[in-house]
């Protein structure tokens, strides 16, 4: 699609952007907010089998309020390279119960279900999920967006190319010249997809996908042109945590310490107006936060 296209040019009202509604609450965005990840999976990249119970799901839920987060991602499938896709009732027996608890023992954090399918979807917005978070963006199951319509949930629509398992490889890393326009226009099209399916224009955040069907190259030009994402007016969300192109950047090979370079790449999306990050290390990303904001 052209830069110009009249799709790219009706952009929702600026006032979308300092806000994010997800079902009955309304999150105020006028300043960056933490999104914690909760992995429920015995083999995610990072912290595979660390939440693994929902006592540590918990615990860690727990923690990451007192470190500054406000919403927290539960996830019961792993997006590694190469990942085995996981079954729908696996997924539910993962993420349910922790979802349960965290609504029942913590009742102002926000909770978003990571997943691609609209089943898992529709169970977790039933258990108290307030939004959806979609690393396809609704390319991988045609239901998901009818189901956060019905629900009125909030929903992110993370930019990725293929399967589960080739998302976070570099299988389908293959861009023109220009990497974010292909980004801002896979995603518009989403979008309009959701928006013709019922869901609300202010439930919607944006994320490019760092990391996700990108080289390190790839990730560090759309955060880097990150403005072109937030001017379409929709907010935006960034989740470089841990992500293989720090580790490439810094030289550190072990993604669990990764946390300085990963907070450093949140700092610089919230100074190219990102209104969310998303992270492992919720303590080092609020204080990079903090001294971003003072500067």
């Amino acid at each position: 699609m052209d830069r110009d296209d009249e799709t790219m040019t009706q952009t929702p009202p600026a006032a979308i952007a300092a806000r994010w509604r997800l079902r009955d609450r309304t999150l105020d965005l006028s300043q960056p907010r933490i999104m914690a990840i909760c992995n429920v999976t015995p083999d995610s990249f990072s912290d595979g089998g660390k939440h693994d119970s929902v006592n540590r799901a918990l615990h860690y839920a727990e923690e990451s309020l007192r470190d500054g987060a406000v919403l927290l991602d539960v996830g019961g499938e792993s997006t590694r390279p190469g990942a085995t896709p996981v079954p729908a009732d696996v997924e539910l027996a993962r993420v349910i119960p922790v979802i349960e608890a965290v609504r029942d023992r913590l009742p102002e954090l926000l909770v978003t279900v990571d997943t691609v399918k609209a089943i898992v979807a529709r169970h977790a917005l039933e258990a108290g999920a307030h939004g959806v978070n979609d690393v396809s963006a609704g390319r991988l199951d045609a239901a998901m967006f009818r189901v956060v319509a019905e629900s009125d949930a909030g929903m992110v629509l993370m930019h990725s190319r293929g399967s589960v398992a080739e998302m976070a490889s570099y299988d389908l890393a293959a861009y023109g010249d220009d990497v974010m326009q292909e980004v801002c226009d896979a995603l518009i099209a989403q979008v309009t997809l959701a928006r013709a399916a019922g869901v609300a224009a202010d439930t919607l955040v944006l994320d490019p996908g760092a990391g996700f069907s990108k080289t390190s190259t790839h990730s560090l030009t759309v955060l880097r042109e990150l403005r072109r994402l937030v001017s379409l007016g929709y907010p935006v969300l960034v989740g470089a945590s841990r992500k293989r192109f720090i580790g490439e950047v810094t030289g550190v090979s072990m993604p669990e310490q990764r946390a300085l370079g990963s907070a450093v790449a949140h700092a610089f999306a919230v100074a190219r107006g990102a209104r969310v990050v998303r992270t492992h290390d919720v303590r080092v990303t609020r204080e990079a936060l903090a001294i971003a904001a003072a500067f």
